[in-house]
C-alpha cells in the first residue's frame, strides 16, 4: 500500500446572471412613520447573505444607518417581480434594483426635509447617522425620523421608491451569430492538495488554496464564508454525493439523507482564500458576488489532483474509490505525475 500525494489546479470564468427577457429584478423601498425603511424583494435568501447585502446597499443609497433598514422577502405574490435566486445574479441584479428604489425614496425624503427646513432639496445631505442637514450649515438639521413623521402626518406624502433593473439585450454579430449572454463575469483559480491510497482508492483532501475575483466585496466576511462553504459543496459533489450503491456494497441506493453520503464538519480542511477586488462598472457599488462560482472550480481541481497523484483520469462524478481502483487496474498501477513544492508523498 502506498499513499500518493497529488495537486490539482482549475480556473473559472463565470457569468453573472443571464439574458433571458432582460433578467429583471425589482425592489420597493418605503419609510415607516418612525423613519425606518423597509426594502421589499421577491427573491429569496438561500443562506448566501443576499438580505444582508441588500440591506447594506439600501442603507448606503438612502444615507441612513444600517440598523434603520429592514429587508422583507416574505411573499412573492404581493412583492415586486424578480426572476429568482439563481445564476449567481443576486448581488448584481437585486442590488442594482435596490439602489434605484432607495435613491428614489431618498429624493422624496430630502424633498420632505426641505419643506420643513424651508430650503432647497439640492442643498441637503445626509450624515449616515439619521440626520439630514444643510450643506455647509450642519447646525441646520432635521432627523430622518422627524422627516418621516412630517411627511406622513403633516405634508401628506410617502417616502417611497421603486427600482427596476433590466439589462440591455445582447448585441449580435450578424455575420457570425455570436453574442454575449451576460454583461459581467467573475473569475477564480483554485488549487487542491490531496492524497490517494492506491490499495483502497480512498481520497483525502488536505488543503485548498484559492483566489476569487468578485468585483468589490460588499461584505467581506460574508464573501469569505460563502467561498468556504461553496468550496466544500464542491468537494462533496466531487467525492461523495451519489445515488449509486456504495462500493464495495451492492445494496439499495441511498433514499434519504440518513444514507446519502456527504462530508461533515470532521472532514473540513484548511482553505486559504485571496479575494481580489476589481469593481465592476455596472454592478451595485462595484460588487458582483461569488455565487455558484464558489463550488465549480473544486470539481476539476480534484480530478486533476487525483490524476497527478496516481495517473488515473476519472471523468464521471463522484470520484469514488471504485472508479480509482478500476482506473489503477486499467493502467497497471499508480503512475504519479510531477511533484510540486510543498507536496508530500
Amino acid at each position: 500500500m502506498t499513499v500518493h500525494a497529488g495537486r490539482g489546479f482549475a480556473c473559472i470564468n463565470y457569468p453573472i446572471g443571464m439574458n433571458l427577457g432582460g433578467d429583471p429584478s425589482q425592489a420597493l423601498v418605503h419609510s415607516t412613520p418612525d423613519g425606518k425603511f423597509m426594502v421589499t424583494l421577491s427573491a429569496i435568501d438561500l443562506g448566501q447573505g443576499m438580505k444582508s447585502v441588500c440591506r447594506q446597499i439600501a442603507a448606503e443609497a438612502l444615507g441612513v444607518p444600517l440598523e434603520d433598514v429592514y429587508v422583507d422577502t416574505a411573499d412573492s405574490d404581493t412583492g415586486p417581480h424578480d426572476m429568482g435566486s439563481f445564476a449567481s445574479r443576486g448581488t448584481h441584479r437585486m442590488g442594482n434594483a435596490v439602489i434605484r428604489a432607495a435613491s428614489e425614496a431618498r429624493a422624496q425624503m430630502l424633498e420632505a426635509a426641505a419643506e420643513e427646513l424651508e430650503v432647497s432639496a439640492a442643498d441637503l445631505d445626509t450624515d449616515g447617522k439619521g440626520n439630514i442637514q444643510v450643506k455647509g450649515a450642519p447646525s441646520k438639521t432635521i432627523t430622518v425620523a422627524d422627516t418621516a413623521i412630517a411627511a406622513q402626518f403633516k405634508q401628506g406624502r410617502t417616502l417611497s421608491g421603486r427600482g427596476i433593473f433590466l439589462i440591455e439585450p445582447s448585441g449580435v454579430d450578424w455575420d457570425t451569430g455570436e453574442m454575449s449572454p451576460v454583461t459581467t463575469y467573475a473569475h477564480a483559480a483554485l488549487v487542491i492538495d490531496l492524497t490517494v491510497d492506491d490499495e483502497t482508492g480512498e481520497v483525502e483532501v488536505h488543503q485548498i488554496n484559492s483566489a476569487y475575483e468578485v468585483g468589490r466585496a460588499l461584505n467581506p466576511k460574508l464573501v469569505e464564508q460563502q467561498l468556504i462553504g461553496g468550496a466544500w459543496m464542491g468537494v462533496s459533489h466531487a467525492l461523495y454525493e451519489t445515488t449509486e450503491p456504495y462500493y464495495p456494497a451492492r445494496d439499495h441506493l441511498p433514499q434519504d439523507f440518513n444514507t446519502y453520503l456527504m462530508p461533515g464538519p470532521g472532514e473540513t480542511v484548511p482553505h486559504d482564500i485571496a479575494v481580489l477586488e476589481r469593481p465592476a462598472a455596472d454592478a451595485p457599488y462595484g460588487g458582483k458576488g461569488p455565487g455558484e462560482m464558489c463550488a465549480n472550480p473544486v470539481l476539476p481541481a480534484i480530478a486533476n489532483a487525483v490524476y497527478n497523484a496516481v495517473g488515473v483520469r476519472v471523468d464521471k462524478l463522484p470520484i469514488t474509490p471504485e472508479k480509482i481502483l478500476r482506473g489503477l487496474q486499467a493502467i497497471g498501477g499508480a503512475k504519479p505525475g510531477p511533484r510540486h513544492p510543498g507536496m508530500s508523498g
